[in-house]
């Protein structure tokens, strides 16, 4: 079966054609060796088919002909403009084309365009410029670790398992001491094993939403009796396999992941069951744990009907009301079972930081303080967990043990306008601005504006500290 993530964006057919127009014009350009116009050209039509693969490698094409004949890279003041973030993520995505035309091998516009694509919703323009980028920063005289990290954590996203496993080995490679990146190198294995979809056996995303009417329903919810029967054989056929060897857990688990496929109460409540079952007879917490993720994802379904009905009648008080005693029971929920997770598996910072993200969901910051502390000392979460660390600190008005954190983050952090950075420069000025250090806040929220002018209310806060 396969299983595309939701927020991939497809491209209209006529947009698909309307592009062809500039690819074909850019072409003819780069055939006279007048490469700037055809990178243009390219772009215009990136524009209208911003995942159209084949002219993105042909692009790249131009860019290295144009780099052999001597080609330089922008000037600085075009590429800081390119570089300045928008809240447009195709924008964004193009801009580092763009800059990555003019500079074939700098993987800083790579990434970006990597990135940018993935929160666009073009897919299979990240997994074109992934291994590009990936071969580039291993080819470099010093790879860097936290691209290795930002190519696991976006294939993971994707349910590209192999393709993660691949960034994090490289990563891997780099700090060889990481037990926990280790253990992470063996989960994503064993998911690539599990997972019978993928990029690389259904072809492209394009290509496989064109067959997706069937998949999307059972993923919606709108299933009609050729899906039910569809997914009853699977059911079926994994239950005689468990009927057959009762006690091998692999065929066990087996059906636990076809029950759970369903994404219906009935199968589902019938996965835990089985689950339940084999943590009674074992006492091996993973199927435990289990029980608790299939437990959240329903909440998590429940949240999401509750949220877009409040959307739809934003004014509706007792909606608002209903909505947010559900979230927080949710993630009352949610820290119950981090928490049990994590008193069993004592050395996952994943599952430490997981509880620390509940607790400080739920105002307990005095509590979730220890336990961000230690999530930063992973290179995993040193960002994350640093930045709701120094908003902990904030909130139980440890102003000066606020602003270090926040000051030791932005010296570290390499990034300029991404969403972290816009965190870390904002609260810091919200914390500079309660010490009273008004032009060093102006200066912080300055920043934040410049990147991204409607971020949260920095404009109000400039406004009023200069007035």
């Amino acid at each position: 079966m396969i299983e595309v993530p939701e927020g991939y964006r497809d491209v209209p057919p006529e947009d698909r054609e309307k592009a062809q127009v500039f690819f074909e014009r850019g072409r003819t350009v780069a055939g006279t060796g007048n490469y700037e116009y055809a990178i243009e050209m390219f772009l215009q039509g990136l524009a209208l088919d911003p995942d159209a693969v084949d002219a993105h490698q042909e692009l790249r094409d131009i860019s290295l002909k144009r780099k052999v004949g001597g080609g330089k890279a922008l000037g600085w003041v075009e590429a800081m403009k390119l570089k300045r973030p928008t809240s447009d993520d195709k924008s964004n995505m193009l801009n580092a084309e763009k800059l990555m035309s003019y500079d074939p091998g700098n993987t800083d516009p790579m990434q970006s365009l990597l990135q940018s694509a993935h929160r666009a919703g073009y897919w299979d323009t990240v997994l074109w410029i992934g291994p590009i980028f990936q071969k580039a920063n291993a080819d470099d005289k010093k790879p860097d670790f936290n691209k290795f990290i930002v190519l696991r954590d976006t294939y993971k996203a994707l349910h590209q398992w192999r393709l993660a496993t691949d960034a994090c080995h490289y990563a891997l490679r780099l700090r060889p001491d990481d037990m926990d990146l280790a253990t992470e190198l063996k989960n994503l294995g064993a998911m690539d094993t599990m997972d019978s979809a993928g990029y690389a056996k259904g072809g492209s995303f394009r290509e496989q939403i064109r067959d997706m009417n069937k998949q999307s329903r059972l993923l919606t919810g709108d299933k009609d009796v050729a899906d039910l029967d569809a997914i009853k054989v699977l059911i079926a056929d994994a239950e005689g396999e468990y009927k057959a060897e009762p006690h091998d857990p692999g065929k066990a688990m087996r059906l636990v992941d076809a029950l759970e496929r369903t994404e219906h109460p009935d199968y589902e409540s019938r996965a835990i069951e089985l689950l339940q079952q084999w943590y009674d007879q074992t006492k091996q917490f993973r199927y435990r744990q289990r029980i608790g993720v299939i437990n959240m994802r329903q909440l998590a379904r429940m949240e999401r009907g509750k949220r877009q009905a409040l959307a739809g009648d934003p004014g509706n008080a007792a909606l608002r009301k209903e909505y947010e005693e559900m979230r927080r029971e949710q993630v009352e929920f949610e820290l119950k079972e981090y928490q049990l997770a994590a008193d069993a598996y004592p050395t996952d910072v994943r599952l430490r930081y997981e509880v620390a993200r509940r607790l400080y969901a739920l105002g307990r910051f005095s509590d979730s303080i220890p336990l961000l502390q230690q999530s930063r000392m992973d290179p995993k979460y040193r960002f994350d967990a640093g930045i709701l660390l120094g908003r902990a600190f904030l909130e139980t008005s440890f102003l000066d043990e606020a602003d270090e954190t926040f000051a030791g983050l932005i010296k570290d952090y390499q990034l300029l306008g991404d969403p972290k950075s816009l965190d870390m420069y904002y609260w810091r000025g919200r914390i500079l601005e309660l010490k009273n250090l008004k032009a060093e806040a102006i200066s912080h929220y300055s920043k934040v504006a410049q990147w991204e002018f409607n971020h949260l209310d920095v404009q109000a806060r400039i406004k009023k500290l200069r007035s």
